[in-house]
This record gives C-alpha cells, sequence and structure tokens, in this order.
C-alpha cells in the first residue's frame, strides 16, 4: 500500500474490483459462512474492539465532540452484541443475487427474464460509528458487492480491529479478502479520490452528518445514496390515543438523541392540546428536553421561544421545536416545507385520517402510532442497513442487501431472428 491518496484509490480499487467478479457469482453458502465467522471472531476478539475502542473515545474526548458524536462511536456488550446478531440476521436472509424479478414469453417465443445481480464496488464514507464498518460489510457481501470502507478518523482504531475480524470470516470461507476493505489511513484526501473513482466504484453512500453528506452529494462523480438530514416530524393528531402519544413522543425523541431517525419536531392538534392540556410538551421538559416553541405553547413553563431556523433543523441533541396546528392538512404542510423527506409518524385512531396522511406525505418513511427511532434497516428485518436513502431513483428508506442490487435481462431464443 501508499500513502499517495490517488494511487492508494487505484490499488484497492483494482483490488475491489476483482474480489466482484468473484463475488457476483459465490453461492449463497460461502458467503453466509464468512459473516458468520466474521461474528464469531467479533465476539471472540471483543476485548481487542472495546481496548480499540477506549482509544476511539479518549481521542473523541480531547478532541471535544458533542455527547450525541460520542454515543455514536461508544461500543459496549449489548452493542457489540447487537452488531453480532445482526451479521447472524444478515447471514439468514434470502440471497437477493439471482432472483427472478419477472419474467415473460414473446410471441416470436423469446422468453425474458429480469434477474437480480450486483452493482459492483460500493464506496462507503461515514463519521464516528464503528458499527458502519460491520454493517456495510456485511451487507455489501451479501449482495454480492465487493466494498470500500472509509471510516472518520473517531472510529478508526475500533472500525479496524472490527475490520480484521471481517477480513477473518472472508478468509474462513475462502473468498477474496479484497471483498472488504478498510482505507488504512485517516487522511481525508481520500474522500476525495473515492468521489472521483468512477473507473471503480459503482455507487458511494455516506453515513454521517449534513456537512458530510453535502461534500459528497456536490463532489461526487459516482452515484450517491443519501439523505441529506433526518429532520423527522411526530404529529399528534386530534383522534390521538394519549397513553400511546405519550409513550411514542417521548421515545421518538430521548431513545437516542443523535441518529437521524431521533424526532426533531412535534406537532400538536390543537383539539388534542384542549383535550388533554400540555402533557407531551411537560413529559419532554421532565426527561431533560429543551422544547422550543411559538405561540400558545410558550405559556408553558420551561419552554423557550423558537428561533425562526428551528423548524427545519435536524438538533441531533436533546432539543425538539413544537407548533401547534389545525387539523392534519396543516400538519402535512408544515412537514411538506420543512421536512428531510426521511421519516414522519402519525399519531392517531382515525383511519382516514392515517391515511390522508399516508397519501399525501412522500417521506421515505411513513409511520402510525409508532416511533420514528424505527426507522433502521434492523427493525425492518433487513439484519443491518448500510444508510437511510431519501432520492426517489433505485434506492429508498433503509438501504439493505436488496437494494445493492440492480438487474440484468436474460433472453432465451430457439434459433430466433428478427425479420
Amino acid at each position: 500500500m501508499t500513502d499517495d491518496p490517488t494511487s492508494l484509490m487505484q490499488a484497492m480499487g483494482q483490488a475491489a474490483r476483482s474480489a466482484a467478479a468473484e463475488l457476483a457469482y459465490a453461492s449463497s453458502e460461502r458467503k453466509a459462512a464468512a459473516l458468520l465467522s466474521a461474528g464469531a471472531a467479533i465476539w471472540d476478539r471483543r476485548q481487542e474492539v472495546f481496548d480499540a475502542n477506549c482509544l476511539d473515545l479518549d481521542h473523541g474526548t480531547a478532541k471535544g465532540l458533542s455527547p450525541a458524536m460520542m454515543d455514536r462511536l461508544r461500543l459496549d456488550d449489548g452493542r457489540l452484541r447487537g452488531i453480532v446478531d445482526g451479521l447472524r440476521a444478515v447471514a439468514e436472509q434470502p440471497d437477493p443475487v439471482g432472483r427472478v424479478l419477472a419474467e415473460w414469453t414473446r410471441p416470436n417465443g423469446l422468453h425474458i427474464q429480469r434477474v437480480a445481480t450486483p452493482l459492483g464496488v460500493v464506496g462507503v464514507i461515514y463519521e464516528s460509528r464503528p458499527n458502519v464498518t460491520v454493517d456495510a460489510g456485511a451487507l455489501c457481501l451479501k449482495a454480492g458487492n465487493a466494498v470500500i470502507l472509509r471510516g472518520g478518523s473517531e472510529s478508526f482504531e475500533t472500525s479496524t480491529v472490527l475490520h480484521d475480524c471481517m477480513v477473518q470470516g472472508l478468509r474462513a470461507a475462502g473468498l477474496p479478502e479484497a471483498a472488504i476493505q478498510l482505507v488504512p489511513t485517516r487522511d481525508r484526501d481520500m474522500v476525495s479520490a473515492m468521489l472521483r473513482a468512477v473507473q471503480h466504484i459503482d455507487v458511494i453512500v455516506p453515513r454521517g452528518g449534513k456537512g458530510l453528506v453535502s461534500l459528497v452529494q456536490a463532489e461526487a462523480r459516482v452515484p450517491v445514496f443519501a439523505h441529506l438530514e433526518g429532520i423527522c416530524h411526530v404529529y399528534a393528531d386530534k383522534d390521538a390515543d394519549l397513553a400511546k402519544a405519550r409513550r411514542v413522543v417521548l421515545n421518538a425523541k430521548t431513545r437516542r438523541t443523535g441518529i437521524c431517525g431521533a424526532a426533531e419536531c412535534l406537532l400538536i392538534d390543537w383539539r388534542f392540546y384542549t383535550q388533554h392540556g400540555p402533557v407531551l410538551i411537560e413529559d419532554l421538559l421532565k426527561a431533560g428536553v429543551e422544547v422550543r416553541t411559538t405561540g400558545e405553547l410558550l405559556k408553558v413553563t420551561g419552554t423557550v421561544p423558537a428561533a425562526p431556523d428551528d423548524f427545519g433543523r435536524e438538533f441531533l441533541d436533546s432539543i425538539i421545536a413544537a407548533k401547534l396546528v389545525d387539523g392534519v392538512d396543516e400538519a402535512i404542510a408544515h412537514i411538506r416545507r420543512y421536512g428531510s423527506s426521511h421519516t414522519e409518524s402519525i399519531l392517531t385512531e382515525n383511519d382516514a385520517t392515517a391515511a390522508r396522511f399516508f397519501e399525501r406525505l412522500d417521506s421515505a418513511i411513513l409511520m402510525r402510532n409508532a416511533s420514528t427511532q424505527f426507522a433502521d434497516g434492523g427493525e425492518f428485518g433487513m439484519g443491518a442497513e448500510i444508510g437511510i436513502a431519501t432520492g426517489k431513483l433505485h434506492a429508498r428508506g433503509p438501504v439493505g442487501a436488496e437494494q445493492l442490487t440492480s438487474f440484468k435481462y436474460l433472453v432465451t431464443g430457439d434459433g430466433t431472428i428478427r425479420p
């Protein structure tokens, strides 16, 4: 390996292309074996993982990372077990490669099949979450893709150990070690090199904050799966069940404030507020959440005035914007104006109102009576996710192994010619 970003990218890209060619026809059994072996290696080497994570946490503290970023970085027994369980779940899923998506026979006798095929080489650029090293590697392998991982400097030590465990799994299954590569340097120029690597990378997936995603979307010459921000809304309708609403709102904001599925704005129907009072706001305040609001809600002791840009802002912290609205249509209009097409949830027992909310909003994920924190590939039964995409071409919502495939046409004739 070389320290020059361009040369390093070329070497890694060529190795990834060769690995992808082999992975495209690798059996389901070998891919599953690699993932299960990697999971066993991670658990067997968990003390090594935790030691590396301590180094990263010390580095993050010295850099002055925010509490939310430190939370993303931190691993413990539960989170590491979740990573291992995710590998097992991905291994047990049906192989997305080779699925017949559609087939038909033409009047001239040609039989045509549309069949799922790997994308090729995926580049993943991410910040502080070391679990992405495993999740992205697993999903790309499952879908027959090679992957080049460029983790953040914050998680460099942890990601290095986790990546070595993934390679250990590949080696045990007899698959090319270059199927999952981790950029072995903190050099930021490697990000630019990946974004320009059109000969080597088929798609880029950024995982991180607005600054990273904006940079990728602005500079990438390679296609991108991404979401810019997670400005997630929860709307408490007039027909919401009070107990459900209290439970969901508190979880949507406070379970983990630093993830993209955390609620950033609470909309409350006036009639719900008239009937139940400020209970949802008070619950948040008691949980230590700063509630920024306007109008009537400022009468609730502990709330603070919202700045003009607080609606449509991703706080990634114990802060939420809140507003009273006059019915579902005003809630929809607010979300259309300020949302980021990520995840929105409606709390209501009225089927017609829920249907209207689902029909008239076009976010990647729409929920009813459920916390926005479920915006996660693992919770969708995908085992893990490589990211959340809000675009409308190819991949949308949690991007799992199935969405990391394209398709090709297989055409069979019998000496058939075109007149």
